[in-house]
């Protein structure tokens, strides 16, 4: 690749990052005046017009008829995902009180599965599930369906009725969460999925393993979901399970 070459992609990336950043805290269209007069990237306004056409036009980008801004696709989370993303860090606080939450409720299990399917929910505002094998038993919990509603993207009451049908169903559950893991931490996105009612969605799936007991943990949000959030609240949970 030239150092040309380089530079072009460097730019479309940061560019496809500031709009997919953007749209996830506002659900709003990001058009080329805020990206120049919020961000100095040291290029003219025309410049960032001809990336976010290409940016379009390469999939990654779609838009509203209705506004000149542009929206994240599929294409575009999935990129964001593998190649921009940063996870961060939670903050000290709130790994001292999810460690304190587990001293408290480590004794039945029952407990901690519920306890962890509630931290999960407190932490990233979107529906947590829970799984464990025993060996003996699979048992499952699900936590903060109620968060499905208020997806910006679900204005379709029927939509939000399947995705709650299959929230409902242990079995469907199962299915849902028991994927084909082939990072610690994997994330389906919309059609990815494989399921019609979650094609708004997405899903993030981690596992843990501690005396002789397997079990994932899983967050179910919108496509347009806080991905780093949700990546570092599954990551800092799964060690504290596998402890």
């Amino acid at each position: 690749m030239s150092a040309k070459h380089s530079d072009i992609q460097l730019r479309k990336d940061r560019i496809l990052a500031i709009v997919i950043g953007r749209y996830i805290k506002t659900v709003l269209p990001v058009g080329s005046q805020y990206i120049t007069e919020e961000y100095n990237l040291d290029v003219s306004p025309a410049t960032v017009r001809n990336i976010l056409a290409d940016l379009e036009e390469e999939g990654y980008l779609t838009h509203p008829h209705t506004s000149a801004g542009r929206t994240p696709t599929e294409q575009g989370y999935r990129y964001y995902v593998d190649h921009l993303m940063n996870e961060i860090q939670l903050l000290e606080e709130e790994k001292r009180r999810i460690s304190q939450e587990y001293k408290h409720h480590a004794r039945q299990l029952e407990d901690l599965m519920e306890k962890t399917s509630q931290v999960i929910c407190d932490l990233t505002h979107y529906t947590s599930i829970v799984s464990l094998d025993d060996g003996d038993d699979y048992k499952i919990i699900c936590k903060g369906t109620s968060y499905v509603v208020g997806y910006p993207d679900n204005t379709d009451i029927l939509k939000i009725q399947a995705i709650l049908r299959i929230l409902e169903e242990k079995e469907r559950l199962m299915e849902l969460i028991n994927r084909t893991l082939e990072k610690k931490i994997e994330i389906y996105i919309g059609h990815e999925m494989a399921l019609k009612a979650m094609e708004s969605c997405s899903l993030a799936i981690s596992r843990f393993e501690k005396d002789g007991m397997k079990g994932r943990i899983a967050v179910l949000g919108p496509t347009r979901m806080r991905y780093d959030r949700v990546v570092s609240t599954l990551d800092y949970i799964s060690q504290i399970l596998s402890r």
